[in-house]
């Protein structure tokens, strides 16, 4: 697995069947931040890392890249 955060998001929201606006939604942030994620132009901060593990119930270690097992 790749460690870039935009790497991992792309497989998260592959692996769970999730559009850019279903995975935003959840999180409560807009489309075209989860899409400025993606292109690698920014990363979230702590809260909202912390956002989307507790919304998608997955720990941060894997949005951080530290396991690869959500």
């Amino acid at each position: 697995m790749e460690n870039d955060f935009k790497h991992i998001l792309y497989e998260f929201l592959e692996e769970n069947n999730l559009t850019q606006s279903e995975f935003a939604k959840k999180v409560n942030i807009r489309q075209g931040q989860v899409s400025e994620w993606l292109h690698g132009r920014s990363k979230p901060g702590y809260d909202l890392l912390r956002s989307i593990s507790l919304a998608f119930n997955v720990s941060a270690d894997y949005f951080l890249g530290i396991t690869d097992k959500y």
